[in-house]
């Protein structure tokens, strides 16, 4: 597997260092301080979980996982999205129609957009990790896992976390600066002020976007009565595990979406794998899903474009689209037709966004009503269904 990707990316004109396992990897990012790191969820002597922790706590790196298409793998790749990588592929098995050509391509396109991204972004995912790492004990963890690991060299990522006081350093580099505080962050939003009734909230990401969509369930209050859909581009298999991590640490009923589920208040469903989410119906305050395998949107299936589209057809109560982090363009033309239906919109912002696409490409829509950090969104949520009682704007 290091042999092919390293020859594909050597192909596409990158200078590649190689690691065959995570405790090599972390030495070798230490040494080359790459552009990117692609990393094998499985690795001997050090997993490639702890090998994420590692680099994320002394030297922050964008990360692309590539993981074996099982339920086990998706749990260790969530729970290396969780310590920081920033992304994953999964490897071919023979499920589907995949091969290492179609993943060589893959792993080419991921990178091109991984090496352009915000390096801020990523120290703040460097934060999150370190703050993981201290709350769970295993800040000095050494690991063990058992596969294979390859890091892709290349130019310097010069932000770096202040080792005593847990916050980015902006004197190191082009950081961010601001102090992370978990306990504070996954504290939830309240709600003041009138809320409205039955809200609906569509939120799409993709790349980098499951760590910021764990954080923002952490903080959606409970008594905001919210229903709510969400797009995360994954593959079958991983939806459904992200889908029970955002119920465990979540105020709200989460499950992956089946065809002709109802969504309620206090309410999550997650688009599954290779379908597309749509609402057909809405009565009473509820909505009537549907899933639908058809032709991909984008190139993706589901796709954000599609929940967001059939939502902003169908749903005549309190409506809200939110578009975070994620390379490509899904998103931008459901976040048109929920402004033109008179709901609400949100994007991340690009300092908090690992790949600033999918909310660049909202916002260069005009159709965007809030740009707002990713330790932001819930509040913007909250403050898109609250008025302060006077009226209603």
């Amino acid at each position: 597997m290091r042999t092919v990707i390293g020859n594909a990316l050597e192909a596409a004109g990158y200078d590649i260092e190689t690691a065959s396992n995570g405790s090599e990897a972390v030495e070798t990012v230490a040494t080359f301080d790459p552009d990117v790191v692609t990393m094998d969820v499985e690795m001997p002597e050090m997993g490639g979980i702890d090998a994420v922790e590692r680099i994320m706590t002394t030297n922050p790196t964008p990360i692309l996982m590539l993981s074996v298409h099982t339920e086990r793998g998706a749990e260790a790749t969530l729970d290396a999205l969780e310590r920081g990588a920033v992304d994953f592929l999964h490897k071919p098995d023979g499920s589907d129609s995949r091969n290492i050509a179609h993943l060589s391509d893959d792993v080419v396109d991921a990178v091109d957009e991984l090496a352009e991204a915000d390096v801020s972004s990523v120290a703040l995912a460097r934060a999150s990790a370190a703050a993981y790492a201290t709350r769970s004990g295993r800040a000095d963890s050494a690991g063990r896992g058992t596969t294979t690991g390859n890091a892709v060299a290349g130019g310097g990522a010069e932000t770096r976390l202040n080792p005593d006081s847990g916050t980015i350093d902006p004197e190191a580099g082009p950081g961010i600066g601001a102090p992370i505080d978990p306990d504070e962050d996954a504290a939830p939003v309240a709600v003041d002020g009138d809320r409205a009734d039955a809200p609906t909230v569509v939120l799409g990401a993709s790349t980098g976007g499951p760590k910021i969509v764990e954080r923002l369930f952490e903080r959606l209050p409970a008594d905001l009565e919210a229903k709510v859909l969400v797009v995360q581009h994954m593959p079958p298999g991983f939806t459904e595990r992200f889908a029970d991590r955002l119920d465990a640490n979540s105020a709200y009923d989460v499950s992956e979406a089946a065809d002709r589920d109802w969504v309620r208040a206090g309410e999550v469903a997650v688009a599954p794998g290779n379908h597309h989410l749509e609402v057909a119906r809405n009565v009473n305050g509820a909505l009537r899903l549907r899933l639908d395998d058809g032709k991909r949107v984008h190139g993706v299936r589901p796709s954000i474009d599609v929940t967001m589209e059939s939502a902003a057809e169908r749903v005549s109560d309190a409506l809200c689209g939110i578009v975070l982090t994620g390379m490509g363009r899904d998103g931008a033309a459901g976040i048109e037709a929920i402004k033109a239906a008179g709901g609400r919109t949100i994007a991340q912002d690009e300092a908090t966004s690992p790949v600033f696409g999918i909310p660049c490409q909202a916002i260069e829509t005009g159709c965007v009503d809030t740009i707002a950090p990713a330790n932001g969104i819930a509040e913007a949520i909250v403050d898109a269904f609250t008025t302060d009682g006077e009226n209603d704007e």
